[in-house]
């Protein structure tokens, strides 16, 4: 093996780390360090890779170190979920509408206008269920498929890859990012110095760092985020061919995002912004709905990549594999209980139906094991798979018996196979049942990390110049935003030198925003950076649609307002697809200039601008001049103006912007040009930015 020195932004580090052949650094005990030890006492070499059949192959069942490592992260709290605690859950249907059959044996993916029933569950990472919706952070999007062959579940998140490389590192990343445990906070925040000091030192994390500080981590609503199952898997046709794929989920709706100052300020305002709007919608019949598409690619399509499509830490560009669009997404009905379902639904990636099978990835080998045994910890029972949420909608028939809280009452007097006393037990079904795909395994079993792993920075390059300038702009400030919040140094320090790998530029400015004396040097890379095309497939901005569809204006109004001027704008919103809502200094409403009462849905104290995507402000001489000594109301057009939100204004509506100090500009235009208006409130005026926020 051979040495490293540390570098000095690592100080506090330990002072020397070997190299695995990929690169990867291995801390070591050093002067002062104990040994890492399993929990019987017995030394570690290795606790950055689980043990595989070989560099690219499988994880084994037999590493004791890995499965007692993240046994024990699994059992670590009950009943509430360690991750993705706070969630939102919805019923639905999936429609094949292109078949797959030359893929894939699969019923779901071959039977075209088949609908089966789905339940979906969306949540945060971090914090706990009594957390808020409107963190930053990743979003999990897990999809329990009720086939007619079993149960498939699809799980993933809001983002395509992830931190890590391998499974073995699962619990060490989760607690880094948990609260810290000698002061219990921050709750749900990466903004701490636990976390950036691990990710510090894995440089592995890098692409998944662009992707958590742009603006796919503070999503305006869960009905406008993407959904990536992350992993390569197979699918396996007929004639035993096998075939990679990796599925995504893209809204209808669009992509679309909240701007932090604005995410912060929702998550006082509504704690439930998400919950409630897909509550919401789904009440006023707005079904959400999603593509479903598939990337296909060969063995020998994949040896031709420029990286190594089993590295969760990398992602394959549309540019490269075309998506493939397949079926939609509907969701349709909220749970009849939130506890009975959303929290008692169990997801596990390996439950998967035939036609379908796994890849080596090694995060999803040990996802594999880590799911089922959360749930029995979690749900306290090995018949979690009975409760109605979790049971299978086509028939189980096997011999597994008894256990705590069993549900069903196997008659007969045969619970074993094979069996010569009973002409109606089960039997294996070689023809139809599951066949895993048999793939050709060999070389010396080892714990490494192989070396087409090592390229940490080309793919967060990639990404990061993908990117519009104003995308940009919110990655770097919100890098300084977060390590602002870290106490050490060194890790400040570290973390541009990473920087420094993905674009100088980027980390100029994170290191000026943070006032660093001087730049660090640049990281020490295991593999050169390549300079990959940028993919405009990876923004936000660029891809946002061109509607009001699934939208919220509000119409800010109070005694005196020209009704017939209200009327048009909350029209014109509707027609574009929108929802309204009239907000008033009192929730009975406001008389209107006509003497006629106009109900509000909203008290203007607890119905802020940041739950609404543009506003109108629609005010008489007199309602302008009492709501300028109101704050709420100097704060609902504040804020408005700040988060980049189109406004229509009237006589009144302008000396209320008068009074909090509003200039205006090309974005806060006449109410009576709702034509305007409208067409200006489908996005946000991103040009406004730089003259309401110190950015980096």
């Amino acid at each position: 093996m051979t040495k490293q020195k540390i570098p000095n932004n690592r100080e506090k580090a330990d002072k020397e780390r070997t190299l695995a052949p990929s690169g990867e650094p291995h801390q070591t005990a050093g002067e002062g360090h104990p040994p890492f030890t399993t929990n019987q006492g017995v030394a570690i070499s290795d606790n950055q890779n689980s043990l595989k059949a070989n560099a690219r192959g499988p994880t084994l069942l037999e590493d004791f170190i890995f499965r007692e490592k993240i046994m024990h992260f699994d059992h670590e709290r009950i009943p509430e979920r360690i991750v993705h605690a706070r969630g939102t859950g919805v019923h639905g249907f999936f429609e094949l509408t292109n078949s797959l059959q030359q893929y894939t044996r699969a019923r779901v993916l071959t039977e075209v206008g088949g609908k089966t029933p789905v339940f979906v569950r969306f949540s945060t990472v971090a914090g706990g269920a009594g957390s808020v919706d409107t963190p930053r952070d990743v979003r999990g999007f897990a999809v329990k498929f009720y086939t007619k062959e079993g149960n498939w579940d699809l799980v993933g998140n809001n983002i395509p890859v992830f931190f890590i490389q391998d499974a073995i590192k699962f619990p060490d990343l989760i607690h880094s990012v948990k609260m810290e445990p000698d002061r219990g906070f921050p709750q749900s925040a990466t903004a701490h110095d636990t976390f950036w000091d691990f990710i510090s030192l894995n440089p592995e994390s890098m692409h998944m760092v662009m992707w958590i500080m742009s603006d796919r981590t503070i999503p305006r609503s869960l009905r406008m985020i993407e959904g990536f199952p992350v992993h390569s898997f197979r699918l396996v046709n007929d004639a035993g061919q096998s075939t990679f794929v990796k599925f995504h989920w893209r809204p209808k709706l669009g992509l679309q995002s909240t701007v932090w100052d604005e995410a912060m300020k929702i998550a006082g305002a509504d704690p439930d912004f998400h919950r409630r709007d897909m509550f919401d919608a789904l009440t006023a019949g707005n079904f959400p709905e999603w593509e479903f598409a598939v990337q296909l690619f060969t063995e020998e399509e994949a040896e031709k990549f420029p990286f190594d499509h089993l590295d969760a830490t990398k992602l394959i560009p549309e540019e490269l594999i075309p998506l493939k669009v397949i079926g939609r997404l509907v969701l349709d009905r909220w749970p009849n209980n939130f506890f009975a379902e959303t929290e008692q639904v169990a997801f596990c990636p390996a439950n998967i139906v035939p036609g379908i099978d796994f890849s080596n990835d090694p995060l999803l080998q040990g996802r594999l094991f880590s799911y089922l045994d959360t749930q029995l910890s979690r749900l306290g029972s090995v018949n979690f798979h009975q409760i109605p949420i979790n049971a299978p909608k086509c028939p189980v028939t096997n011999q597994q018996r008894d256990g705590h809280m069993q549900m069903t009452q196997p008659a007969g007097r045969v619970a074993y196979e094979p069996d010569s006393l009973s002409d109606s037990s089960p039997r294996e079904v070689p023809g139809k049942g599951f066949h895993t795909f048999p793939s050709a395994e060999n070389g010396e079993k080892i714990r490494i990390r192989v070396e087409s792993f090592a390229d940490h920075y080309s793919q967060a390059r990639q990404f990061y110049i993908s990117q519009t300038a104003y995308e940009q702009t919110h990655i770097a400030s919100a890098l300084v935003f977060e390590l602002s919040k870290v106490e050490t140094m060194h890790i400040r320090e570290a973390m541009v030198g990473h920087l420094r790998n993905i674009d100088e530029d980027l980390a100029k400015r994170v290191a000026a925003g943070l006032a660093l004396g001087k730049m660090p040097d640049a990281a020490s890379a295991a593999a050169p950076v390549k300079e990959m095309d940028p993919s405009p497939a990876l923004q936000i901005i660029g891809k946002m649609k061109d509607t009001l569809e699934g939208r919220a204006v509000g119409i800010l109004v109070a005694d005196g307002s020209d009704g017939a001027m209200v009327e048009n704008i909350k029209k014109a919103a509707v027609e574009a697809g929108a929802t309204v809502k009239i907000v008033a200094p009192k929730v009975g409403g406001a008389k209107l200039a006509d003497g006629s009462m106009l109900t509000a849905e909203g008290q203007l104290a607890g119905t802020p601008s940041v739950i609404f995507d543009a506003v109108a402000v629609i005010l008489s001489d007199e309602g302008a001049k009492a709501l300028s000594m109101e704050s709420a109301a100097l704060d609902f057009v504040h804020n408005a103006f700040g988060h980049l939100k189109a406004m229509a204004v009237d006589k009144g509506g302008r000396e209320l912007l008068k009074a909090a100090a509003i200039e205006g500009d090309a974005g806060v235009m006449d109410a009576n040009d709702t034509n305007a208006f409208i067409s200006a409130a489908k996005t946000r005026q991103w040009e406004r930015e730089k003259s309401v926020r110190m950015l980096a």
